[in-house]
């Protein structure tokens, strides 16, 4: 399998711990499981990245993405494979559920990678998302405040339908 570098932000832990999830049901070793708030953004090394972040406030990154999306932007993403993930609160923040997964993909879109892991909106409840496009988020969303009974479910999903891109 392609070499796998997972980079996430978490203030609560709800992102890490997808983070950890996905790692341990793609097989990825934890030195290649990176916390943005002191990861070099050393994404040579890797085939396939994955990014994550929770969203904060009214559709916000997590504080720790604020300063590593500068890195991501300036990083060489040419021919990488790069899917996205997320945690928002669907019920308190129906209006900008899971924004910072489309955040980042807006700054990494026209880089010259593959955006692979979109997911159907069908079965989320929310009002709007940026990180809706074309009908379907460009990620995993998450909401472990309201549904996490599906957290699971969604993550063995996600990462079944990525081992079929990667």
């Amino acid at each position: 399998m392609a070499h796998i570098g997972i980079f996430y932000g978490s203030t609560t832990g709800n992102t890490q711990e997808v983070a950890e999830k996905i790692a341990k049901a793609l097989n990825v070793d934890k030195a290649d499981l990176h916390d943005v708030s002191n990861a070099k953004a050393d994404f040579g090394a890797y085939d396939v990245l994955l990014f994550g972040s929770s969203t904060l406030g009214y559709g916000d990154l997590q504080d720790d993405w604020d300063s590593f999306i500068g890195k991501v932007k300036s990083a060489d993403l040419n021919g990488k494979k790069v899917a996205l993930f997320g945690c928002g609160d669907s019920a308190s923040y129906s209006d900008t559920f899971c924004d910072a997964i489309g955040k980042i993909y807006n700054e990494i879109k026209n880089k010259g990678c593959t955006i692979i892991g979109q997911v159907s909106t069908e079965g989320y409840t929310y009002d709007g998302s940026d990180s809706v496009v074309d009908g379907r988020f460009v990620g995993l969303p998450i909401d472990n405040d309201n549904e996490s009974d599906q957290t699971d479910q969604r993550i063995a999903c996600w990462v079944e339908d990525l081992k079929k891109e990667i």
